[in-house]
């Protein structure tokens, strides 16, 4: 068995892969890190004694999973699980924003996902076993006033997980969605809004946690999975207020 996970060189990514690790699946790590990825790879392969492959790609510019893709096959390696992990998300006013910026994400963080899903669970169903992983976000349940591009392709990705996870079932593939909330990781200094720090003290969980708890569920063959006790609760309560109080209360929390 081997999983591939892209965003791989840190953060839940990263941690997932050791998941994977414990139970002896062979992994391909996806990232643009490479130095990064070859360490952790190294520590993996001596700790586990597992087989890990680095493809170091940019997974944000155009036709990367077509490119991807060819690389896995040419290495004659089989995909049992494919985790789109990889995403990034942007801090401040839409119009003000850099468009660059958000066109990357949108490639990003929809269009890689959907490509790589398209080839690799066409060759789950071809075979009739399979697990797809999608990270989406506690933002794929509400409006993302400030960050409004990155939310929106987080409810992509729930919405496109949730109905290929119906299509895909029959075949004996199974489609999952973590939908973590802020975890202690790079991507707020990367979004603009600044690092949270790793800290015992944290609000915020480690993003081994995260990992730990994804991967437990997706074993599980769990279809959307949130973590976090008030993170489920905020992302569940929303459903019965109104959509402007939502949008309001959203930006208030995003502004400040």
């Amino acid at each position: 068995m081997t999983a591939l996970i892209t965003g791989a060189s840190a953060g839940i990514g990263k941690e997932l892969a050791v998941e994977f690790a414990k139970d002896k699946v062979d992994l391909i790590l996806v990232a643009r890190r490479e130095a990064s990825m070859l360490a952790h790879a190294a520590e993996l392969q001596t700790k586990y004694g597992i087989q890990v492959t680095v493809i170091a790609l940019d997974l944000s510019a155009p036709n990367r999973a077509n490119e991807l893709y060819a690389k896995v096959k040419s290495l004659r390696l089989q995909v049992s699980t494919l985790v789109n992990n990889a995403g990034f998300g942007d801090n401040g006013e839409f119009v003000d924003s850099d468009l660059q910026k958000q066109k990357d994400m949108i490639n990003l963080n929809i269009l890689t996902l959907t490509k790589l899903t398209h080839l690799f669970g066409a060759d789950m169903k071809a075979r009739k076993s399979g697990s797809i992983m999608n990270v989406a976000s506690t933002a794929s349940f509400q409006p993302g006033p400030i960050m409004a591009v990155y939310v929106a392709t987080k409810h992509y990705v729930l919405a496109f997980s949730e109905a290929i996870a119906e299509e895909l079932k029959p075949y004996d593939v199974y489609v999952s969605t973590l939908c973590p909330g802020p975890t202690q990781s790079e991507f707020g200094e990367v979004a603009g809004f600044g690092k949270i720090v790793p800290s015992d003290s944290s609000p915020f969980p480690k993003a081994d946690k995260v990992a730990k708890f994804g991967y437990a569920q997706m074993k599980k063959k769990r279809v959307v999975f949130i973590h976090g006790f008030k993170n489920a609760l905020q992302a569940n309560l929303v459903r019965f207020i109104p959509r402007s109080v939502v949008r309001k209360v959203a930006y208030a929390i995003m502004k400040n």
